[in-house]
């Protein structure tokens, strides 16, 4: 499976200590060279790429497919939409909804960290999704609107 992956499911994760999550699930996680660069600019972050072998950095070859995207993306989602087309990534990984809006327009197959965290507990490798949402609000500082926690924790089966 080739999975992309935009800034936030891979900085959120790693700050709550759940970063494996990803390669449990998908096997090897691509980024490309914009996602890389703004992972690496934060100290929390600067371990992500040397620790974990099953992350690459894969630069854009087509630069002129982030036409239109550049406009209303940061460059890191953009290049992350971009990519995941151009290797026929079978998902991207992106947070943030105007990002999800053009992936899911593109035609790729769209999931951030809710969806990984519901995959998991699907899978068995975390038992429930309430505290792993706490983690990332307390720990990470990720925002998550109250009403979208509830229809989670519904769908998760815990409530």
């Amino acid at each position: 499976m080739i999975v992309v992956s935009d800034t936030s499911p891979i900085s959120n994760l790693h700050q709550i200590g759940r970063l494996s999550l990803l390669r449990e699930l998908f096997g090897d996680v691509v980024l490309p060279g914009a996602v890389a660069e703004e992972i690496s600019a934060l100290d929390r972050n600067r371990s992500i790429l040397a620790d974990n072998d099953w992350i690459t950095v894969v630069e854009l070859q087509d630069r002129e497919s982030l036409t239109g995207l550049a406009e209303t993306l940061d460059k890191g989602e953009a290049e992350a939409i971009a990519l995941a087309l151009e290797i026929s990534a079978d998902a991207v990984l992106i947070d943030e909804a105007i990002g999800r809006k053009e992936a899911l327009r593109r035609g790729l197959n769209v999931t951030g960290i809710i969806g990984v965290l519901l995959r998991a507990k699907q899978k068995g490798l975390i038992p429930a999704v309430e505290p792993v949402i706490g983690e990332l609000v307390t720990e990470a500082g990720f925002w998550l609107d109250p009403v979208f926690v509830e229809e989670i924790l519904r769908i998760s089966g815990e409530r």
